[in-house]
């Protein structure tokens, strides 16, 4: 299963069409390759396997975040941890 979580861009390089996101304090490295609208620092993105696949407006991904933020305290810390691995 595949949790896609808004992922805030904290870096970018345009040219190399790469960025670091940041998902709920995990920063990871990936492709911008699919989007074709610009990018900004401090956007949000959704990512499946290691590539942006949709740009989200910041209303949509705080909505999102608020609600797997909920979720996760519900969570044993071991399953929680578990979908970060």
């Amino acid at each position: 299963m595949c949790l896609c979580i808004p992922s805030e861009i904290c870096e970018l390089d345009a040219k190399d069409q790469r960025a670091v996101v940041d998902t709920l304090g995990v920063k990871r490295d990936i492709s911008t390759h699919l989007i074709a609208e610009p990018l900004a620092i401090g956007d949000y993105l959704l990512i499946h396997v290691g590539f942006a696949i949709s740009k989200l407006s910041p209303s949509e991904a705080i909505e999102s975040l608020n609600e797997y933020q909920a979720m996760l305290s519900n969570m044993s810390e071991r399953d929680a941890e578990a979908l970060f691995h």
